[in-house]
């Protein structure tokens, strides 16, 4: 900070130029481009999609709106925007509205510089304090957004028509930066009035005065593509006054959705879970097709007809799916004194939980519900059973079962006794090495054997029985 210049005279003589937001993200975008470095880290799945659109929204300079269901990474794309800021930006010292030093529009930095001239002080702005949001909700008001007068600045003995007297909102203090305003349709329509001259005339007028303070930022918004809560509408032409809408979607593909849960996840792919460090602690991993189980789940959500789809299926359910899933696997490696545990399939039961407030099920009563997802369950385990076991692995399986041999699965069945079961019944060993991926652990071999055993009762090659007891479920496998 020492080597920047100080005053405007020596900001003039660094060579420093002055452009506009715009521009200023604009020159930085071709750069990126040019160089192929990507323009938003933590992104992931809008490579081909969603991210060229950005990538031309900003070269043509246009104010955006996404509009997309909850869970499409709206708001991070919108946050990752700040990277295309300059690091630093130079302004007025003492700027409530980060003042170009060479074209002040506040009167606080109007006078400052008349006074000084090219020995005013100028300050620098770091590029994430150019960034400005605010969630749209019914009682946001204009002074909010725009600003108004400043009772305790009256009192102080100023006029009423003196512009020091303004309380500037939050869009003219984002000025030379980045406004967003998320949920855009929850403003009352008076308010998005509001905005209408912030979008086409680049100006701010403050109610009582005959004032206009021209803005330089970049203006980008959220909003649902259908009022799905009934909540509010936007108003035609605010819309018409953004330069490009831009629509989000859900991960296309379930390999897509298990990267995002592997980014946002806590508890993704390994990690040692416990209480205090002298405690109990378990090392607790989901094996990779249990994950794909997760990601398929959310995936048949999107298509299923019970599932409001206009409310959507957020990625969110995939990631506390997955936490929930090895939270229960935690359980129930504690309560066995295990050190180590895999999650299973009959961990699965813990996604109840975690999906009921994200996923909308359109039932008659809410007995329905809770059948809707446990079909939503069983078929991507059978989905994911399809396309890592090869049918011809498991045919020696089910012969032995027809012989005789059955099987117990269940949260209070340690891995010991599960995994033992490659012993008993030699025909597992095929199918389970293809799932354990060369992790040979007691745990691990356990969850393999549950996850064969429930693809063949799904795919209608054994019967299973399920009672509970005590803490848990106990099921039985046995040839049909």
């Amino acid at each position: 900070m020492t080597a920047r210049p100080t005053t405007i005279r020596e900001l003039r003589d660094s060579g420093w130029e002055s452009r506009s937001v715009k521009e200023e993200i604009r020159t930085n975008a071709i750069s990126r481009i040019a160089s192929g470095q990507p323009l938003f880290t933590g992104v992931v799945g809008y490579d081909d999609t969603v991210l060229p659109q950005v990538e031309n929204a900003l070269l043509a300079g246009h104010d955006i709106i996404f509009l997309g269901e909850r869970g499409q990474a709206k708001t991070r794309v919108i946050r990752s925007l700040t990277g295309l800021l300059d690091e630093w930006m130079p302004i007025v010292a003492g700027s409530e509205i980060n003042d170009d030093p060479y074209r002040p529009v506040s009167k606080h930095a109007i006078d400052l510089v008349a006074e000084h001239g090219d020995d005013t002080p100028i300050a620098w702005v770091h590029r994430d304090n150019r960034y400005g949001e605010k969630l749209a909700t019914p009682d946001t008001s204009i002074a909010d957004l725009i600003g108004e007068v400043d009772p305790i600045k009256v009192a102080e003995g100023r006029y009423l028509s003196d512009e020091l007297t303004l309380h500037y909102g939050l869009v003219p203090r984002t000025n030379r930066g980045i406004f967003a305003v998320n949920e855009l349709p929850d403003l009352a329509e008076r308010i998005q009035v509001g905005l209408l001259n912030v979008l086409e005339e680049r100006d701010i007028q403050v109610r009582g005065y005959q004032i206009r303070l021209p803005l330089d930022l970049l203006l980008v918004a959220s909003a649902n593509p259908e009022d799905y809560t009934n909540r509010g509408r936007m108003i035609t032409p605010l819309k018409d006054r953004f330069g490009s809408q831009i629509r989000t979607h859900y991960p296309l593909e379930v390999e897509t959705e298990l990267v995002i849960m592997e980014q946002e996840s806590r508890s993704w792919p390994a990690r040692r879970l416990g209480g205090h460090p002298d405690g109990p602690s378990v090392d607790v991993k989901v094996p990779s097709y249990l994950g794909e189980v997760i990601a398929t789940v959310s995936h048949l959500a999107r298509s299923s007809s019970h599932v409001n789809q206009r409310s959507g299926v957020s990625v969110r359910m995939s990631v506390t799916n997955l936490e929930a899933v090895a939270a229960n696997a935690l359980r129930r490696g504690l309560r066995a004194g295990e050190t180590s545990a895999v999650a299973r399939v009959d961990d699965l039961d813990a996604m109840a939980a975690s999906s009921g407030g994200k996923i909308e099920i359109e039932s008659l009563d809410d007995s329905g519900g809770g059948a809707v997802f446990d079909h939503l369950v069983r078929g991507a385990v059978l989905t994911v059973y399809k396309e890592r076991v090869a049918p011809e692995t498991t045919r020696a399986v089910v012969q032995a079962f027809e012989e005789g041999a059955v099987a117990d699965t269940g949260e209070d069945v340690p891995s010991a006794q599960l995994a033992a079961l490659v012993d008993s019944v030699p025909a597992l060993r095929v199918p389970v090495e293809a799932l354990t991926e060369g992790d040979q652990s007691v745990p691990a071999v356990a969850a393999a054997v549950a996850f064969v055993l429930e693809g063949l009762h799904l795919s209608k090659r054994l019967n299973k029985d399920t009672s509970a007891g005590g803490w848990a479920h106990r099921s039985t496998y046995r040839a049909r």
